[in-house]
Protein backbone atom coordinates (compact mmCIF):
# COMPACT_ATOMS: atom_id res chain seq x y z
CA UNK A 1 0.00 0.00 0.00
CA UNK A 2 1.49 3.07 -1.06
CA UNK A 3 1.18 6.02 1.65
CA UNK A 4 1.40 9.81 0.83
CA UNK A 5 2.80 12.24 3.29
CA UNK A 6 0.35 15.28 4.03
CA UNK A 7 2.00 18.18 5.74
CA UNK A 8 -0.16 19.66 8.65
CA UNK A 9 0.86 23.23 7.50
CA UNK A 10 -1.09 22.60 4.08
CA UNK A 11 -4.25 21.25 6.05
CA UNK A 12 -6.82 24.36 6.07
CA UNK A 13 -7.94 25.43 9.34
CA UNK A 14 -11.65 26.70 10.07
CA UNK A 15 -12.55 28.50 12.81
CA UNK A 16 -16.08 30.44 13.34
CA UNK A 17 -15.49 33.79 13.57
CA UNK A 18 -15.84 36.10 16.73
CA UNK A 19 -18.18 32.70 17.64
CA UNK A 20 -20.68 33.43 14.95
CA UNK A 21 -22.55 30.78 13.02
CA UNK A 22 -22.00 31.45 8.66
CA UNK A 23 -18.72 34.07 9.74
CA UNK A 24 -15.60 32.06 9.34
CA UNK A 25 -12.12 32.64 9.61
CA UNK A 26 -10.15 29.76 6.86
CA UNK A 27 -6.08 29.44 7.03
CA UNK A 28 -3.39 27.51 5.59
CA UNK A 29 -0.14 28.17 7.99
CA UNK A 30 2.67 30.66 5.65
CA UNK A 31 0.09 30.82 2.97
CA UNK A 32 -3.51 32.67 3.65
CA UNK A 33 -5.78 33.75 5.99
CA UNK A 34 -9.40 34.49 4.55
CA UNK A 35 -12.56 35.29 5.96
CA UNK A 36 -15.59 34.39 4.81
CA UNK A 37 -19.42 35.06 5.62
CA UNK A 38 -21.85 32.25 4.11
CA UNK A 39 -20.43 30.77 1.08
CA UNK A 40 -18.78 33.71 0.20
CA UNK A 41 -15.27 34.97 0.28
CA UNK A 42 -14.78 38.25 1.67
CA UNK A 43 -11.37 39.24 2.43
CA UNK A 44 -8.07 37.65 2.46
CA UNK A 45 -4.48 38.03 3.40
CA UNK A 46 -1.56 36.28 1.68
CA UNK A 47 1.70 37.68 0.51
CA UNK A 48 1.63 40.43 2.19
CA UNK A 49 -1.36 41.92 0.15
CA UNK A 50 -4.98 41.73 0.91
CA UNK A 51 -7.83 40.94 -1.58
CA UNK A 52 -11.03 42.12 -1.34
CA UNK A 53 -14.05 39.81 -3.28
CA UNK A 54 -16.76 40.94 -4.94
CA UNK A 55 -19.49 40.31 -2.12
CA UNK A 56 -17.39 42.59 0.78
CA UNK A 57 -20.53 44.60 1.18
CA UNK A 58 -22.89 42.70 0.60
CA UNK A 59 -25.16 43.56 4.01
CA UNK A 60 -24.84 44.89 7.59
CA UNK A 61 -23.55 41.70 9.19
CA UNK A 62 -21.15 41.10 6.42
CA UNK A 63 -19.77 44.73 6.89
CA UNK A 64 -19.99 44.00 10.71
CA UNK A 65 -17.46 41.15 10.37
CA UNK A 66 -15.47 42.60 7.53
CA UNK A 67 -14.68 45.09 9.44
CA UNK A 68 -13.44 43.61 12.40
CA UNK A 69 -11.36 41.20 10.42
CA UNK A 70 -9.32 44.25 8.44
CA UNK A 71 -9.51 46.15 11.36
CA UNK A 72 -10.91 49.31 9.67
CA UNK A 73 -14.50 50.89 8.83
CA UNK A 74 -16.03 50.54 5.44
CA UNK A 75 -14.74 54.11 4.49
CA UNK A 76 -11.52 53.06 4.50
CA UNK A 77 -11.27 49.98 3.17
CA UNK A 78 -13.37 51.90 0.15
CA UNK A 79 -10.03 54.39 -0.19
CA UNK A 80 -7.86 51.29 0.26
CA UNK A 81 -9.79 49.62 -2.87
CA UNK A 82 -9.61 52.86 -4.66
CA UNK A 83 -5.82 53.79 -4.21
CA UNK A 84 -4.88 50.30 -5.33
CA UNK A 85 -3.32 49.38 -2.08
CA UNK A 86 -5.71 46.47 -1.49
CA UNK A 87 -6.99 44.02 -4.82
CA UNK A 88 -10.10 44.10 -5.93
CA UNK A 89 -11.10 40.31 -7.40
CA UNK A 90 -14.08 39.68 -9.36
CA UNK A 91 -14.94 42.90 -9.55
CA UNK A 92 -13.95 46.75 -10.56
CA UNK A 93 -13.95 50.13 -8.18
CA UNK A 94 -15.18 52.97 -9.93
CA UNK A 95 -14.41 56.45 -8.78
Amino acid sequence: METEQILIKEIPKVYNFENIVNQFIIQIEGNFTLFQSYKSPIAMFKGGKTFIFKDWDYSKTTGKYRNIFLNETKKETLEKLKSGEYIAVDFEINE
